[in-house]
């Protein structure tokens, strides 16, 4: 009885099924000549008036009026994929420190750069923690470490008055930032990261709209105090402060030093650090509370070759630096008088010509190296040996490249002196040294670090850069040359910035005040300079020039050659 009634109620569903693919009930078929019977037939078995029809089975083909076949879900876009989560509202804190930002850029970096842009990123900062910590997110290692190097490269226009150092420093401190708030740690997202601020200025500004038009139904009892506080703080400053300014005038000059000189002729420019500083906090917070989701990007790896196809091109240009790297260890152990005898060269025209190539050889040597990782074989522990056979090989040979083009670089500067460009390149082929054991570790230990180790070496170098002073060596070096063989070149040092004073106060006079004049003249221009726009390396410039001015005429320095192109020893 059980059994019966089972399989009724079986029945019933798979009738329903049927009709609802068909269109046709089983106890009510459809009318002769329809489509829906034309496409359904007769049923196997049903008498049809034709005396031995037998179903035939033909090849299964689509029905327009069956359900579709099954697709393959479409593979999603990149910018689906990096899509970040719906941002949480945002909070007073984070408007208050937005405000702050604008108001601090306005305030301070009008003037020029220097501990100013240090202390109006601080309240992005604010308001970046402050939206992570309503979204959920919590700092780890990497994310502290990101934070920390990036307030420490930004203290390096504070302390070097040099535009170029500084400039690599914010560059460097805007990737470090782009890391800490997106937490990248693929290659994608260490080189897309910084590209992240501009979808979070766009979506940032909305958020911040949003949140705006949901608190104004504030009442007054909430805002209204705060309002009234916040101008009876603004005029007891302005009342006691006049004060006491015309009673001291000490704390007078104290008081306008510390205070930004705010005028209407500037109200413009400062409107647009306004905006400009507040914007950037916009898209800091934005980002900390959503940010792009970069990793998320996945790179296929190449088609792995065979060994022979993949080893061979390797192994020859592994036979080809080690040659190479014979003839160079030759030359740096004494072999000078042969090598010039064969060129027709000086020592120092055979170091000049020769850096520059092993420069872009260290450059592609990274280039083959990545391609050749993307195509080794890989299908045991095998290829696994055999890649770092012959890529280790090929590191190494490449640090050697690397020690050579230094030592040219060094018989060069010790011929025509140090340059900003010369110092600049030597840093570069010290970096990429880096990088190359940085590979030979990851070949060793695993890659997975790798991405943001190299990005931490990259501002580390900027950052080290930055404070050793590259101005202050380029003065050093050159006066340490000038006492050794009395060889100098004043017009180059009408270029620096005041950094090399220290250095070029060193000289004698009349080089010493010749050498000083163009910086001199620079900041006679300049005028007074605040103190949240002077850097520590003007400040130091400027007291050495008060209290040792330069005193040789024009006419001097002119026979000397100091206003003329530069000459080269």
């Amino acid at each position: 009885m059980s059994e019966n009634t089972g399989g009724a109620d079986e029945a019933q569903p798979k009738a329903a099924d049927a009709e609802a693919a068909t269109g046709v009930s089983p106890t009510h078929p459809a009318p002769a000549g329809s489509p829906t019977a034309e496409a359904t037939g007769p049923r196997p078995g049903a008498h049809t008036g034709r005396p031995g029809w037998q179903p035939q089975h033909h090849p299964q083909q689509p029905q327009p009026w069956g359900p579709p076949h099954p697709r393959q879900p479409a593979k999603p876009s990149w910018a689906t994929v990096v899509r970040p989560a719906e941002a949480a509202p945002i909070r007073t804190v984070t408007l208050v420190a937005v405000l702050a930002s604008g108001l601090a850029a306005a305030l301070l970096l009008a003037d020029g750069v220097g501990p100013g842009l240090l202390l109006a990123v601080v309240p992005a900062v604010v308001a970046a923690y402050a939206a992570a910590r309503v979204a959920g997110r919590t700092a780890r290692p990497w994310t502290l470490a990101w934070v920390i190097g990036c307030l420490a490269l930004l203290a390096v226009p504070a302390l070097r008055d040099s535009a170029w150092p500084s400039t690599l420093a914010i560059l460097a401190a805007v990737l470090l930032g782009a890391l800490a708030l997106h937490g990248s740690r693929t290659w994608p997202g260490v080189f897309l990261s910084p590209l992240g601020f501009a979808d979070s200025t766009v979506s940032g500004i909305a958020w911040v709209l949003k949140g705006l038009r949901s608190r104004g139904g504030i009442g007054k009892d909430r805002w209204l105090p705060v309002v009234k506080a916040t101008a009876v703080a603004v005029a007891l400053l302005v009342l006691f402060g006049a004060l006491f300014a015309s009673a001291d005038a000490a704390f007078a000059d104290l008081l306008g030093a510390l205070v930004p000189d705010v005028s209407v002729e500037d109200g413009p420019i400062r409107f647009m650090l306004f905006v400009l500083g507040a914007v950037i906090a916009i898209a800091a917070a934005r980002t900390a509370a959503a940010p792009l989701r970069w990793d998320r990007i996945q790179v296929a790896p190449g088609k792995p070759r065979s060994r022979i196809e993949w080893a061979l091109p390797l192994v020859v240009l592994n036979l080809l630096f080690a040659g190479f790297n014979a003839v160079q260890a030759t030359v740096l152990f004494g072999g000078y008088d042969k090598v010039l005898q064969s060129t027709g060269l000086t020592y120092a025209e055979y170091a000049r010509q020769g850096f520059w190539q092993l420069l872009w050889a260290t450059l592609l040597t990274l280039a083959v190296i990545a391609l050749a990782l993307r195509w080794a074989p890989r299908s045991g522990a095998g290829d696994r040996r055999l890649v770092r056979a012959v890529l280790g090989v090929l590191c190494a040979l490449t640090l050697v490249v690397v020690a050579a083009a230094l030592r040219r670089m060094d018989l060069y500067v010790d011929a025509y002196g140090l340059t900003r460009l010369r110092v600049s390149v030597a840093a570069m082929e010290l970096w990429l040294g880096l990088v190359i054991v940085l590979i030979m570790a990851a070949g060793v230990f695993g890659a997975r670090w790798l991405p943001r180790a190299v990005a931490g070496s990259a501002a580390a170098a900027v950052l080290a850069f930055g404070l050793l002073s590259p101005d202050g060596m380029v003065a050093e070096r050159n006066v340490a040359r000038y006492e050794k063989d009395q060889k100098i070149d004043l017009a180059y040092f009408q270029s620096l910035s005041a950094d090399a004073v220290p250095a070029l106060d060193r000289l004698p006079e009349p080089q010493r005040s010749c050498a000083l004049r163009g910086i001199n003249d620079d900041m006679s221009r300049a005028g007074d300079v605040p103190w949240y726009a002077m850097s520590m390396g003007e400040y130091r410039a400027r007291q050495i020039l008060r209290e040792r001015p330069v005193t040789v005429s024009y006419e001097v320095c002119s026979r000397l050659g100091t206003f003329g192109s530069r000459v080269e020893y």
